[in-house]
């Protein structure tokens, strides 16, 4: 359990000088002597925001991957080809066919084929692994695997299928989040929260018993989520005493609001270029 800080990399939103924005996210984690890149945007965007906040992707110990969707993993070529000995964690149904439904049609929202394909012989070779449930990517940081799906007000946020045809569902059983372990108590970093941020920050609380939850941050993907849903969040973001959230993202505007307006003295701005304390 050590000190650290968390950069944003890539956001909806940029507030650092010289920083540029995408719809995407990519947090970039300092704990301890350990550098973790989680997530990577959805193009090469992150090259630039890096050189302008000092990042150095060459000294990466882990790269972790929240699920497959292309906002998420644009980026990882760019990332590989600077730090090829980079182990990568992610589920195995990142690595599948993905795709969302836009005017009755199906438009593909997955992984590039071709990424997909060097990632496989990536693990197939050590380097990384596939994270069907908790994984220790570096000491005290834990990728949490598969989130099981409890809550009768939770879905995946959007209309998500794994076929062109949108026929097939995708539940995004490959959605994960990252926790780090921190002196003060656990950091828990999202990418979408497709799981259900609720489910996800009950998961955490049952693999790590006894450790409160202190930060929240990232996407929360509630920009379809009705009232209930918004007010069944804050009460969880309460319960578990969280002390810091940052949303971010894909968690949409009026939630945002609505997180701000109920847990003002919490919430930060979680934008490219904020760093937090760990």
């Amino acid at each position: 359990m050590t000190e650290g800080r968390i950069t944003v990399l890539v956001e909806n939103t940029a507030g650092g000088r010289g920083t540029l924005a995408e719809h995407g996210l990519s947090f970039w984690i300092e704990i301890g002597s350990r550098r973790v890149l989680f997530d990577t945007g959805q193009s090469d965007l992150l090259l630039h925001n890096a050189q302008v906040l000092g990042v150095d992707f060459r000294m990466v110990d882990a790269v972790g991957l929240s699920h497959g969707h292309y906002d998420h993993v644009g980026g990882l070529t760019e990332i590989l080809e600077v730090a090829p000995a980079a182990p990568v964690y992610l589920h195995p149904q990142a690595l599948e066919a993905k795709y969302a439904r836009r005017e009755r049609e199906g438009r593909q929202i997955g992984m590039e084929p071709e990424t997909a394909c060097v990632l496989r012989r990536r693990i197939e070779s050590g380097l990384g692994s596939f994270t069907d449930g908790p994984v220790e990517i570096v000491p005290g940081v834990w990728a949490t695997g598969e989130i099981p799906r409890r809550s009768a007000f939770e879905d995946t946020g959007g209309p998500f299928y794994r076929d062109s045809d949108c026929t097939q569902l995708d539940e995004l059983l490959d959605d994960q989040a990252l926790v780090l372990e921190t002196q003060d108590g656990l950091v828990v970093v999202l990418g979408c929260a497709h799981a259900g941020i609720v489910n996800t920050l009950d998961y955490v609380a049952e693999l790590f018993p006894n450790r409160p939850i202190r930060t929240v941050l990232g996407g929360m993907h509630l920009m379809r989520a009705l009232p209930a849903r918004i007010a069944h969040t804050i009460e969880a973001l309460r319960r578990h005493d969280v002390q810091r959230i940052g949303p971010a993202h894909c968690t949409g505007a009026q939630a945002t609001r609505e997180l701000w307006d109920a847990l003002s003295q919490k919430c930060f701005l979680c934008n490219v270029g904020t760093r937090i304390a760990l």
